[in-house]
């Protein structure tokens, strides 16, 4: 079972963009559906993004659709979300996940994934 860790969170201003990773270790990604989700305190975790085993197909939540791109690098298994026109309402943990058994209809479901990395915080400043 592969193991998840973000990098690449930060504080920013409003507008601005940022990269955040998802590097995966002790196997390979291609065999997982992989997306981001993120969490404030008090609520449950969003789904933001996710990218197909493949990576060939690519699905977003309607808060950051048309400003967020998630992408793969399978020689450096990893899993990139480019956000940019930041707003503070953006402003959260940033997880990774991954999970073999995901289908497409319920995708959006954390439950579904069964590897998390520890989460990045991005912070948005207005």
């Amino acid at each position: 079972q592969v193991q998840l860790v973000e990098s690449g969170g930060g504080l920013v201003q409003a507008g601005d963009s940022l990269r955040v990773s998802c590097a995966a270790s002790g196997g390979t990604l291609r065999g997982y559906a992989t997306a981001w989700f993120r969490q404030t305190p008090g609520k449950e975790r969003e789904f933001v993004s996710a990218i197909s085993r493949t990576g060939g197909y690519t699905y977003y939540g309607d808060s950051v659709k048309d400003r967020f791109t998630v992408s793969m690098d399978n020689g450096k298994n990893t899993v990139y979300l480019q956000m940019n026109a930041l707003k503070p309402e953006d402003t959260a943990v940033y997880y990774c996940a991954a999970g073999r058994g995901v289908i497409t209809s319920s995708l959006r479901n954390y439950r579904q994934y069964d590897v998390w990395g520890q989460g990045t915080q991005v912070t948005v400043s207005s």
